[in-house]
């Protein structure tokens, strides 16, 4: 069996965890700034109809999702805007375009996910087996560069030799191309290489698919088929903490034992 050298982590519900609450306050957020942003050019719109713009700017970059793909930052902003009215974009000057961008990332400061109280933990450990640590995260609503900032903030950011984000990529789990790009730029392969994370299509069928080995965290997402092989993890734990002993197992580690230093 080949040594297990690499261990990508997923990022919401595993690492960071959010729930709709928060969602919501960075949503009013992205929208009272839209609305503040455009009366100030000269366009004015209702707050509801700017939600309903970006109820469906969230659907159409949930589609392309769904294709295993994914939109730039920016362009996501852009599908909003022409969402509010078709063609707004053209219609304006940089600094508003600027002006939406802004609140948009930086609702998610505002309210932010939590860190989940064993990740510090969790990370150290998995770098002190000599391991080296990627993130791979589908990156919805908020960009890949808010995310390395609030890491950094949490002092998290440092445990991390790659992080891939699908906005940055446009390239979004399930896919395989994600996970392979993560560990060619790790120096790793599939066999050598755990996945953690908690969502059972992304994170456990995407990951398998590749031929990674795979831990998920339970407690967010059902196994809507588990007659599917794929849908299997090697692993199953009910919480980040456990994670450590699962990839030492994995690993083929008894207790106490460390991996060769690489």
């Amino acid at each position: 069996m080949p040594k297990i050298t690499a261990v990508t982590f997923d990022l919401w519900q595993t690492l960071l965890l959010d729930n709709r609450e928060l969602g919501r306050a960075r949503a009013q957020i992205r929208l009272e700034g839209a609305q503040t942003a455009l009366a100030r050019f000269g366009e004015s719109y209702d707050l509801e109809h700017i939600r309903e713009a970006y109820r469906a700017c969230y659907q159409e970059c949930r589609r392309i999702r769904e294709q295993s793909l994914d939109v730039s930052f920016r362009e996501q902003v852009e599908i909003f805007i022409d969402n509010i009215d078709d063609g707004l974009v053209d219609r304006l000057d940089e600094q508003t375009i600027q002006e939406i961008v802004r609140p948009y990332a930086d609702s998610f400061f505002v309210h932010p996910p939590v860190p989940h109280a064993d990740a510090q933990a969790v990370l150290q450990d998995v770098k002190a087996m000599g391991l080296s640590i990627g993130l791979i995260s589908n990156t919805g609503m908020t960009p890949g560069e808010t995310f390395r900032k609030y890491l950094d903030q949490k002092g998290l950011l440092s445990y991390f030799d790659v992080l891939t984000f699908s906005d940055e990529v446009k390239v979004s789990k399930p896919s395989g191309e994600i996970f392979l790009m993560t560990l060619n730029a790790m120096g790793a392969t599939p066999a050598q290489t755990v996945h953690v994370g908690d969502h059972v299509k992304n994170d456990v069928v995407g990951a398998n698919r590749c031929g990674l080995k795979t831990v998920w965290i339970t407690g967010f997402y059902e196994n809507e088929d588990p007659a599917d092989p794929d849908t299997q993890p090697d692993a199953t734990v009910d919480g980040l903490g456990q994670v450590t002993s699962a990839i030492s197992r994995l690993a083929g580690l008894g207790p106490g034992d460390e991996p060769d230093q690489p």
